[in-house]
């Protein structure tokens, strides 16, 4: 190969090489290795963040125009701090993509205080997610609120008017107002369909940070009611099986998708959360070691799966696009989601180093922003090599709450969060978190 393929990198210390193929060469230590990867993934957020917005993109491949994700940008919201305080970039540069983030998100039309899932950059105007979710969308709010409720708390030193007007955007959701008048949260509103998709919010699944935030606004707040009769009536709710000897007290069969375990706990710290009856950590370590021991079992007999390649979640595969690919599932059809193992890392460090290692070694899966979106070892063109906001996005943050903890602290600093938290009945059998 003509040398002029490879670059020349100097991380942490350790010299490194890589190719035209994406096949790294050398080795890192964990903490190199893992400081490469965060800062390379939270450039999806600045470096391909759309430049008049600063809002995330949804993909590095969209057919549809310049769109830009609601709850990716939240994630991506987030991930710029992480970056700020690694000294990936200035901390002046920090503030400013987060200032543009908010001005944007003052002027996007919004449905009682929610934005849709998605918009056009070019025009300001949401863009449609599916045929009658042209409106509100109150997850994808959640999470972009998750975000803003994290910047607010790391800009009170930094610029306190941009943390009040990341205030304010929060205070401007109306959550009781998608309650319907009745003891649910109803996902999506549209002034052309209204009510039509009729989606009660339930789980247990990604929506979890939805009920808390409801719960926690000083000025749209649910009742515990709401959470008891809506969200704990899933069907889907409670487990108790055990899989691989390993037991699953919340969730669908095999857990479901791994971001189940991510989207909340972004700044909803995990460690010791409980209600009583669920260890949240717990929870969530059980849901993810079994996907492993899944990959290691291998009833499918698909190629490469094991210890150490592993994390089934929803992301782009090499054959139908965007899909789920949970365990024991048509779906599941031996697509690996790097975002599942790495964003696990906070239950399951050690285990998915193996899983990052084995990803750094294989070629081709890196690229501009970190690891490619998936990767199917059984077809021909293995790599699914474009991007996900809302797949790098849980990526860049937990690793960052895995080394410092640092989202975690700051979304736990906001007093309403601890006051949500205890009128749902949540409580942290440590004072760490309070």
């Amino acid at each position: 190969m003509d040398i002029r393929h490879f670059l020349l990198v100097l991380t942490g210390g350790a010299l490194i090489l890589s190719c035209s193929s994406g096949q790294r060469i050398g080795r890192l230590d964990d903490d190199a290795l893992l400081d490469t990867l965060e800062k390379s993934t939270i450039r999806y957020f600045t470096d391909f963040a759309d430049p008049a917005t600063g809002l995330a993109r949804e993909r590095d491949n969209d057919r549809n125009g310049n769109i830009v994700t609601i709850g990716g940008s939240g994630f991506g919201v987030m991930a710029i701090i992480a970056g700020a305080s690694r000294g990936y970039y200035p901390e002046a540069e920090g503030v400013a993509r987060l200032d543009r983030i908010v001005t944007s998100l003052e002027k996007l039309e919004r449905f009682h205080g929610a934005w849709a899932h998605w918009y056009d950059a070019d025009s300001g105007k949401p863009f449609s997610f599916s045929q009658f979710d042209d409106g509100g969308d109150l997850v994808e709010t959640a999470f972009m609120v998750q975000g803003l409720l994290t910047a607010r708390e790391w800009l009170k030193p930094r610029d306190p008017a941009l943390s009040s007007r990341c205030d304010r955007l929060w205070n401007e959701v109306e959550w009781d107002w998608y309650t319907r008048g009745t003891d649910s949260l109803y996902w999506h509103w549209s002034k052309n369909h209204g009510w039509k998709m009729n989606h009660r919010i339930k789980g247990y699944d990604e929506t979890l940070i939805t009920y808390v935030l409801a719960a926690s606004s000083p000025t749209h707040p649910i009742t515990r009611e709401c959470y008891e009769a809506s969200y704990k009536t899933s069907d889907y709710y409670y487990n108790g099986k055990e899989y691989y000897g390993i037991t699953l007290p919340l969730g669908m069969e095999y857990g479901g998708p791994l971001f189940f375990c991510h989207y909340s706990f972004l700044g909803l710290d995990p460690r010791g959360l409980t209600d009583g009856t669920t260890d949240y950590f717990e929870r969530n370590r059980a849901h993810t070691l079994i996907h492993r021991a899944y990959a290691m079992e291998n009833p499918k007999r698909h190629k490469g799966f094991g210890k150490d390649f592993w994390g089934f979640t929803s992301s782009d595969d090499p054959d139908v696009g965007y899909s789920s690919h949970h365990p024991m599932t048509p779906d599941e059809n031996g697509t690996v989601s790097p975002t599942a193992a790495i964003s696990s890392i906070v239950y399951t460090p050690e285990e998915s180093m193996e899983v990052i290692r084995k990803l750094w070694e294989m070629p081709g899966m890196w690229g501009p922003y970190g690891f490619y979106d998936a990767v199917n070892p059984s077809r021909e063109k293995s790599v699914v090599d474009h991007y996900l906001a809302i797949d790098q996005g849980p990526e860049a943050v937990m690793i960052e709450n895995y080394r410092s903890g640092l989202l975690w602290t700051l979304f736990m600093g906001c007093q309403e969060i601890k006051d949500g938290l205890k009128k749902l009945g949540f409580y942290y059998k440590t004072t760490d978190n309070q």
